[in-house]
């Protein structure tokens, strides 16, 4: 079983800054003070952290639980307006090629779509809602999970093997974001990872953080089958456990390919056959 996640802003729509309007909106209406997210880094965060941080830039200090909580239900209740705001300005997008990817993930056996998102579940499913993608998630982990990016996935994770009544293991799960910090939490987890550039990461932020597979958007999907093991590498390269998925003896275009240990296994074998034959002489 193979579990594959999606985050949500650049990686599957880009709802022209619909989340950030609605916060903004949320902190005035709290503290009187006007555009607090243009002092908050929220790309690749949990709304939670968001949250909290843009609070603090309006009111000069944290938010009681109380007040995180009514800023939090202004946010959700203010977002629908700023979302079918973007769409009619025609600033609402879904990310290039997704569509077609998620349709073709959809109809393979072995393979569970899930969300991986910094986002509230409401937000998510207010945010994804004009795209017609939500279809396609029958499980996710999300920003009122956590704080912790990695945390979120490894929700996500959990609520994915109980809908398959099985254990996932960490090397089947999949990661798909567009910033270093969906990276970073994939990595932590112990998961794979993949960006799409066309997204809100910082290009040069998301090379240093090395994930497998990079590409522009979705609209060249054989890089992502490969990568994910449902396509085979013109290469040849087979996939596996692999001893040093991050080193520099990995494949230099999917990422984590490389020495399979069953390779490494037989050599051994070979070898003390070797040695044997070469002790008896």
């Amino acid at each position: 079983m193979k579990i594959i996640l999606f985050d949500i802003d650049g990686t599957l729509v880009k709802a022209g800054g619909a989340g950030a309007r609605a916060l903004n909106f949320a902190v005035e209406a709290m503290t009187g003070h006007k555009n607090a997210c243009d002092k908050v880094q929220l790309q690749g965060a949990t709304d939670k952290a968001n949250f909290e941080n843009a609070y603090k830039a309006g009111g000069g200090r944290k938010p009681t639980k109380r007040e995180l909580e009514e800023l939090t239900q202004k946010y959700v209740d203010r977002l629908p307006a700023e979302v079918l705001a973007s769409v009619k300005a025609k600033k609402y997008f879904k990310v290039k090629g997704v569509e077609k990817f998620l349709e073709k993930l959809s109809k393979l056996d072995g393979v569970m779509l899930g969300l991986g998102t910094g986002n509230l579940k409401d937000g998510a499913f207010i945010k994804l809602e004009p795209s017609g993608l939500l279809r396609h998630f029958a499980f996710g982990g999300y920003g009122c999970d956590s704080h912790h990016r990695s945390e979120v996935l490894q929700k996500a994770v959990q609520r994915a093997a109980r809908l398959a009544k099985a254990s996932i293991r960490p090397g089947d799960v999949y990661v798909i974001g567009d910033t270093h910090r969906d990276v970073e939490a994939a990595k932590e987890a112990g998961y794979h990872s993949g960006v799409v550039l066309d997204g809100f990461g910082d290009p040069e932020l998301v090379m240093r953080s090395n994930p497998e597979l990079m590409t522009k958007d979705f609209s060249v999907m054989k890089p992502w089958l490969i990568w994910l093991g449902l396509a085979a590498d013109p290469r040849g390269v087979r996939r596996g456990t692999y001893i040093c998925p991050d080193s520099p003896i990995e494949h230099a275009h999917y990422g984590r390919t490389g020495m399979d240990l069953r390779d490494i296994d037989l050599g051994i074998k070979k070898l003390r056959e070797i040695k044997r034959k070469t002790a008896g002489k």
